[in-house]
């Protein structure tokens, strides 16, 4: 049985009332998979924009494996050294990895994200040798839209990230780059910009399921809710 985590900061985590992309793509495994899977992690609470702290529960179908590995304002600066024990206690084999947003707008310039994110999968690796993870670019977002020089440092990070994939990957523990959704529109796809909304958690599912059906024929092409 593969064991998948999905890690991420607020697109992941989701806020109170929210599918999450989690969700979506639990449904697409559950289709498609045809053999059992778990989503797992230390976490399961969304995030409650009324108190600030990820202490909900109020998911729009609590009926699915809520288990994550993802903050509201965390990034790889901040899973990096999280990512080794969540591993090794959870017993993951997949990481479905969406994170660098929240690095390059509070944190950590494009080349010192990069350096976050081989930490990363150093400490996965000690964890679990023969672990598999699927990175996510940073995708569309008002920010890197109305902000050139911020735009131009997501731009960067995505040519570094693709890079440490290239360096990083091997045979016992792959890697594949996720290629951000095509069709990705903040104006139709996301609630104010950033956050997806219920057409941009089918996209970013679909991403993920799209890298793993064509690298590792885990599951199927993503259906036609995109």
């Amino acid at each position: 049985m593969l064991r998948f985590m999905p890690v991420g900061d607020s697109m992941t985590i989701g806020s109170a009332g929210e599918h999450t992309w989690r969700y979506r793509m639990w449904q697409h495994l559950r289709d498609t998979h045809g053999r059992p899977f778990a989503l797992v992690g230390p976490r399961e609470t969304l995030h409650d924009k009324a108190t600030d702290t990820p202490t909900s529960y109020e998911y729009a179908d609590p009926d699915f494996p809520r288990a994550h590995l993802a903050g509201w304002g965390e990034g790889w600066l901040h899973m990096a050294p999280l990512i080794g024990d969540a591993v090794r206690s959870c017993r993951a084999d997949v990481l479905l990895v969406s994170l660098g947003l929240i690095d390059l707008g509070f944190y950590t310039n494009a080349e010192q994200t990069a350096d976050n994110v081989r930490a990363f999968v150093t400490e996965a690796r000690a964890a679990q040798p023969r672990i598999r993870m699927v990175l996510l670019p940073v995708i569309p977002n008002v920010r890197a839209q109305d902000d050139p020089p911020f735009g131009t440092q997501v731009t960067l990070f995505n040519e570094l990230l693709a890079k440490a994939v290239a360096d990083l990957d091997e045979p016992r523990s792959p890697l594949l780059l996720a290629s951000p959704p095509e069709s990705y529109d903040i104006n139709h796809d996301t609630y104010d910009g950033t956050h997806p909304n219920a057409s941009g958690e089918h996209k970013i599912a679909a991403a993920f399921a799209e890298a793993m059906s064509q690298g590792w024929a885990i599951g199927k092409a993503y259906g036609p809710a995109v």
